[in-house]
């Protein structure tokens, strides 16, 4: 790309990471792009493919480019949801509470099944300009395991997620970002465990100083993000917040401006 060419590009990405457009849009056409970007359309077309090989953005049809994300299939209708007749505690203390549930499912007999309430819980994904991710290698004596995770921990009552995930960072890496994204909240075991995930993806961190909590902490290294797929097959990897967290950058590596993967 000549520095035109590359100028172009660099707009046209920044309006993207900026939300100007949503998931699904269609971006102008090619002669209102070369127009108000002043651009020839081969120069254009050279733009696109790059965005379009990041991932960025996707094509439908000729040369219609849309912003990937938006979603074509519909709920089913006229399917009716299980009865909760009740519920009882078994056990209950400040970290897990164990339940017995009273359930209908549609054209069955009601029974009782087990339910795990466990703690609404945030963790972050810290990135670099070097395409690489903050992680911290721990010991899990559950699994009896080292590995490496994302910072995280749980939100007290009444806490905003995105003040947890910010608490937590600074906490157990002694790194504070500058700005946080909320990506996407799950349950990692839905047939029994309640337990709310909010993931989240932060930038321009500076450190400010050396961890606090030190139960949580543990080495912390910029892991480059190359080795995710490595440390995934050798199970170093640890927690689904992490693997969730670390598979959404990975799958939007051009909106996040890091480098395509080969």
């Amino acid at each position: 790309m000549g520095p035109k060419t590359a100028k172009v590009y660099e707009t046209l990405r920044a309006r993207l990471a900026s939300g100007e457009f949503r998931a699904g849009d269609k971006l102008p056409s090619e002669r209102t792009l070369v127009e108000e970007l002043g651009i020839g359309r081969t120069a254009l077309r050279q733009v696109l493919a790059r965005l379009v090989s990041e991932g960025s953005l996707e094509v439908r049809g000729r040369s219609s480019y849309r912003v990937p994300g938006a979603v074509s299939v519909a709920p089913p209708e006229g399917l009716e949801p299980w009865r909760i007749h009740g519920e009882r505690d078994l056990y209950d203390n400040r970290w897990v509470k164990l339940q017995l549930w009273d359930v209908e499912p549609p054209g069955m007999e009601r029974f009782e099944h087990h339910v795990i309430k466990l703690h609404h819980v945030a963790i972050t994904a810290i990135l670099d300009d070097q395409d690489r991710v903050l992680m911290m290698w721990r010991y899990r004596f559950v699994p009896q395991q080292w590995g490496w995770e994302l910072p995280g921990g749980i939100v007290d009552e009444g806490e905003d997620p995105a003040d947890t995930a910010l608490r937590e960072v600074v906490e157990e890496t002694g790194w504070q970002p500058k700005e946080l994204e909320h990506v996407v909240t799950y349950q990692p075991m839905v047939g029994m465990v309640d337990s709310p995930h909010e993931i989240f993806v932060g930038h321009e961190a500076e450190q400010v100083g050396s961890p606090t909590d030190l139960e949580e902490a543990g080495h912390i290294e910029w892991v480059p993000l190359a080795d995710v797929p490595g440390l995934m097959s050798r199970g170093e990897l640890m927690g689904s917040g992490t693997l969730v967290a670390l598979l959404h950058i990975l799958a939007n590596r051009g909106r996040y401006g890091l480098t395509p993967a080969r």
